[in-house]
Formats: C-alpha cells, sequence, structure tokens
C-alpha cells in the first residue's frame, strides 16, 4: 500500500527539519545544540500542529455526533414505519439500524483501544 509509505516519507523530511533547526549553521550533521534547540523546534511544530489541524478531542467528539446522528435516524425511521407512514419502506429502516449497529460498535472498538493505549502509557516506567 502506498499510503504507509507516504507518511513515512512525510515523517523522515519532519525529523530532518527538525535536526536541521536544532543544529548550528556551520555544523549541520555533525552534532547537536542540547536540549532547548529540541525544545524550540518541537514547541515550533506543535504550534504548527494545533494551528493547521483539529485536535483528537474535536474528531472524537464528531465521530461521537454522528453515530448519534445515525441511531436517531434509525430510531425516528423505525417509528415512521410502525405508525404506517408512506414512503417508509422495511429495507430503509433496516439499513438504517444496521449502519448505525455498524458505526456504534466502530466508535466502541476505537474506545476500547483509545483507553488500552492510555493503560499502556500509564504503566510505562518513567
Amino acid at each position: 500500500m502506498n499510503v504507509g509509505r507516504t507518511d513515512i516519507n512525510n515523517l523522515l523530511s519532519q525529523m530532518r527539519e527538525m535536526k536541521a533547526a536544532t543544529m548550528p549553521a556551520g555544523q549541520a550533521g555533525v552534532e547537536l545544540q542540547g536540549t532547548q534547540g529540541v525544545q524550540q523546534a518541537l514547541n515550533g511544530r506543535i504550534e504548527q500542529a494545533d494551528s493547521s489541524s483539529p485536535s483528537f478531542s474535536t474528531m472524537f467528539k464528531s465521530a461521537v455526533d454522528g453515530v448519534n446522528q445515525s441511531q436517531k435516524t434509525a430510531s425516528s425511521l423505525k417509528v415512521a414505519y410502525e405508525q404506517g407512514v408512506p414512503g417508509v419502506s422495511l429495507s430503509q429502516v433496516m439499513i438504517a439500524s444496521q449502519k448505525s449497529s455498524v458505526a456504534f460498535d466502530a466508535m466502541t472498538q476505537v474506545r476500547n483501544k483509545v483507553v488500552e493505549a492510555y493503560k499502556d502509557v500509564m504503566n510505562m516506567p518513567v
């Protein structure tokens, strides 16, 4: 898959840029300036990432809201079918129900992976 290769190349180029930012102008590739230069480079990257991309919590909230909307749609279609509203077929109800079920299961798996990753990070020795 070529997508992973692009991500690796992007990561390598970012690492090279950070390394170049921490090197004195005449000694590129010879030795690091110290932790202050690295910290400044990382702070610049973090500020750039904050301004250009949404946070994880924003993305996760958006996903949860999408799943919630999917469940509300399935529920309203189910009620409409039960009440005999014309234009609502059983196939529409079943498809909406299955979509919301799959979305909820996927969200649950993501939540479980996030909790597992959090536990792994918390159990790391300092």
